[in-house]
């Protein structure tokens, strides 16, 4: 008979798509129920996923801290309820703020409780549950923030990608034209709306070049006439659930440094450009692009330096390729051995021997 178990994450593409992969990885083993607040509504409005909404408040505000304590406290009751009606083993958090109330349903009926670390910096959510957690899932045994005490709980797994996205390669093949991906996790990049296409302009004059671009929904039609204006072949989007097809079909990408978007292109063989979010929490977006960078497969422009340096590095490395064609084989390298049978028998494993 099958574990019934529950997948808590975020509404955002950096906590979603993980728990997505988890739930692959699982449901041949497992019942398995996904919890998110309404974000998540975008990714789970299938049929195919057991979905249950927990809005969980944010904490910032001082003011009405008492407030989002009595919601707090109400929905680690709604949690506890969800974990007996469905008869829940295993509870499992892919972190974010969004997890307390679940997490802390499961501490109380103590049940086994996993966590997941996509990113190379120790989220918050996931640091605090350390103790009370049979296992954290990571990429790599280098997580900046890690306390010594807890690194005997690590389990070191392939960064998560979806099954599909194994089978997915991409090749630079002298194409008439040269693609350029340009995405922004899951909410878009303004910096790319801005100077880069001037930069894109500049650099067809002397090579044709294809722009897939994901941006805000408010800049789709005025940024694809600029585009056409300037014979430039595009497709301009906000959100597309197979952004891996565009990465398979693009040679370059520029690129915010989520963990999953990394993943996946890495996995793919699609070298890319990163620009971390310099607001992204604890600096993780950095710390994740210099993971690859380490292994000489991508370069980093920081957002500061981005309208100054893009044109420049992006010029060179398409009309002279061996540096870029050298980061396309250590990519290749670095993935020699990452298949989903492989990471999904970790994980397994990792769970049948608790």
């Amino acid at each position: 008979m099958k574990k019934n178990v529950l997948i808590s994450t975020g509404g955002s593409g950096g906590h979603v798509i993980p728990a997505i992969i988890l739930h692959e990885h699982l449901s041949d083993e497992r019942d398995v129920i996904l919890s998110s607040d309404k974000r998540g509504l975008k990714y789970f409005n299938n049929s195919k996923y057991k979905f249950k909404i927990i809005n969980t408040p944010k904490m910032k505000n001082i003011f009405f801290f008492p407030f989002n304590l009595l919601i707090i406290l109400f929905l680690i009751f709604k949690s506890y309820l969800l974990i007996k009606k469905n008869k829940i083993e295993e509870v499992f958090s892919t972190g974010g703020y969004m997890s307390l109330p679940v997490i802390l349903a499961a501490r109380f009926l103590n049940l086994n409780i996993y966590l997941i670390e996509p990113n190379l910096v120790l989220g918050r959510a996931n640091r605090y549950f350390l103790k009370d957690c049979k296992n954290i899932f990571c990429y790599t045994d280098q997580i900046k923030n890690f306390p010594d005490i807890f690194k005997n709980k690590m389990s070191i797994i392939s960064p998560l990608v979806r099954k599909h996205v194994y089978k997915l390669k991409s090749t630079y093949d002298h194409k008439d034209k040269f693609t350029l991906l340009i995405v922004g996790g899951s909410q878009g990049a303004n910096v790319f709306d801005k100077s880069l296409k001037n930069s894109i302009v500049n650099i067809s004059k002397k090579i044709p070049i294809r722009v897939i671009q994901q941006t805000s929904e408010k800049n789709i039609n005025s940024l694809s006439q600029f585009y056409s204006n300037n014979n430039i072949e595009n497709k301009i989007f906000c959100f597309d659930k197979n952004l891996s097809k565009d990465i398979q079909s693009a040679d370059l990408s520029i690129t915010r440094a989520g963990a999953s978007t990394l993943a996946e292109l890495s996995i793919i063989n699609t070298p890319f450009i990163a620009i971390p979010l310099p607001t992204s929490k604890d600096n993780h977006q950095f710390e994740n692009a210099n993971f690859y960078k380490k292994k000489n497969c991508c370069w980093i422009i920081e957002q500061h330096d981005f309208d100054e340096k893009i044109e420049d590095i992006l010029r060179d490395l398409i009309l002279e390729k061996s540096d870029y064609l050298k980061k396309k084989e250590n990519l290749k390298k670095i993935n020699y051995q990452n298949t989903w049978i492989n990471v999904n028998q970790k994980i397994l494993k990792t769970l049948n021997e608790n």
